[in-house]
């Protein structure tokens, strides 16, 4: 591959590189049917290693209901502590009271956060206000405890929390100027690109029609795809001004210069795959993927917008989410079009209450002592106290980072896990020696190499098959033949 083919990856991984998928289903169902038996954990521990975001344990937590119940456990492990950072803002925002935000508006936060370098100024008021809630809930264990029940930072290093502080207080303090994501993007693709800079729209053509399309992801429109490897901006549902630097995908990176080390923000993450792969190439709603003259009618980001809503919904009501008869996203209307027919209802009937909120606080100081007492009660939503849906079958633990070398030798994980799932950044952690980790019965899920697009296709089979060969070396075997030009993640299972 290369040091230059990797550069287009970047250094951290802000989202992953395949689809999301229900760990209860893809893991413990698939096992279940297998290996033709019936019963199951009380509580599924689920160790996920790599993910870059959480895709998969906020699907799996979504659609818990449609299965057996029982309480799940996720343990979390990650390269940087910025990755833990927007996980708590993700999952903060997902189990968001409907009270304080209504599931299109906590859509349209995730995606905007999610997949764009530059973000609404609301958006990241947002992201500020919840920074100061994310400081004490990373110093205050009580606090934590009260606010996001499910979330377990305890086996933390306190270095580590005190590094995610820092983090927090540049969401919240820094001013824009500190983090120019413009710029950073801008040097990366001139890095990237090298002497194809200037005709760098004619790359993007190429990696769209003879990759892209080559690996069976032709829902990602053209256009769209060249937006966001131009700019940065993968998703803009709500029409607005994206012009706030987005702080929390700003991460350090150490760099060399005349053998001197210097520590530099920036955007460091992937600058060719794209936030569509996780959210916006696979729908259990099928009607995003008809075609009209072999052509789309809709996009990668109608479908990452339906799969986070329907996520959403399902983690508020426990119901699946189905579109509406007449719902506008059904009808073979353009995203483009849908654009171009101005500002929506939603944002008008925003704009004037905010307008009638202004109005109310300057009638208000003009007022008597009484009047201004019974005012005080806060007039917007999101004014409201933090407070997150319970989730009593349900916690998140963060792991120490760099911790899946060392952990198969730590009493109480030993046969703790009955799925396991690896990120293709952390594959190489599966040795013969990790089994211990492995409970009695146990699926072992691999990303595959399949959407890392600056990876020939030859070298994705070489991917799978040393993948596999490293998980029969731990005691594997195939729980699914792995079909290399079509499946994302490799799926393996363990048997005492």
């Amino acid at each position: 591959m290369g040091e230059r083919g990797l550069d287009g990856f970047g250094t951290i991984t802000w989202w992953g590189f395949s689809p999301a998928v229900d760990l209860q289903e893809t893991g413990i169902a698939e096992l279940m049917k297998k290996l033709d038996f019936y019963k199951s954990p009380d509580t599924v521990q689920i160790l996920v290693i790599g993910a870059g975001d959480l895709r998969h344990v906020l699907t799996t937590i979504a659609r818990r209901h449609r299965h057996t119940k029982r309480k799940l456990h996720f343990f979390v492990i990650e390269t940087a502590l910025e990755l833990y950072a927007r996980h708590m803002l993700f999952l903060s925002l997902g189990l968001e009271m409907q009270k304080r935000m209504g599931l299109q508006e906590k859509t349209e936060l995730f995606l905007e956060l999610y997949g764009n370098t530059l973000v609404r100024k609301q958006t990241a008021d947002y992201v500020s206000k919840m920074s100061t809630e994310f400081i004490k809930m990373v110093t205050d264990s009580d606090y934590l405890e009260k606010k996001l029940p499910c979330l377990d930072l305890a086996q933390l290093k306190f270095k580590e929390r005190d590094f995610l502080e820092g983090i927090f207080k540049f969401w919240r303090d820094s001013k824009p100027e500190a983090y120019d994501p413009k710029k950073c993007w801008e040097l990366r693709l001139r890095q990237h690109l090298r002497v194809r800079y200037d005709s760098r729209y004619n790359a993007y053509d190429w990696d769209h029609a003879m990759v892209l399309q080559d690996r069976g992801v032709s829902i990602i429109h053209i256009q769209e795809y060249k937006r966001w490897r131009e700019t940065g901006e993968a998703f803009s549902v709500r029409e607005g001004t994206y012009d706030v630097p987005n702080k929390t995908m700003a991460s350090a990176m150490v760099l060399r210069h005349d053998g001197e080390k210097y520590a530099r923000r920036g955007y460091w993450g992937d600058i060719v795959v794209s936030p569509y792969v996780p959210l916006g190439i696979e729908s259990e709603e099928r009607s995003f993927f008809k075609k009209s003259n072999n052509v789309h009618t809709k996009t990668a980001e109608d479908v990452a917008e339906f799969n986070v809503l329907a996520m959403f919904h399902e983690l508020t009501l426990s119901e699946r989410y189905s579109l509406p008869a007449g719902d506008p996203k059904t009808d073979d209307k353009s995203k483009q079009e849908q654009k171009d027919t101005g500002p929506k209802l939603q944002e008008i009937t925003e704009e004037e209450e905010e307008e009638e909120t202004e109005a109310g606080e300057s009638s208000t100081e003009q007022g008597d002592n009484s009047t201004a007492a019974s005012t005080e009660k806060p007039q917007r939503p999101l004014d409201l106290e933090y407070e997150s849906l319970p989730l009593d079958d349900v916690k998140v633990t963060f792991l120490p980072l760099g911790c899946a070398e060392e952990l198969h030798k730590r009493s109480k994980y030993q046969k703790a896990f009955d799925v396991v799932y690896f990120g293709n950044s952390l594959v190489h952690h599966l040795k013969p020696e990790f089994n211990a980790l492995f409970a009695d019965r146990c699926t072992v899920l691999i990303e595959s190499a399949l959407m890392m697009l600056e990876i020939k296709k030859e070298q994705v089979q070489q991917y799978v098959n040393k993948v596999s060969t490293m998980a029969q070396d731990a005691g594997c075997k195939e729980l699914e033949k792995c079909d290399w030009e079509q499946d994302t993640v490799v799926k393996m299972y363990f048997e005492r």
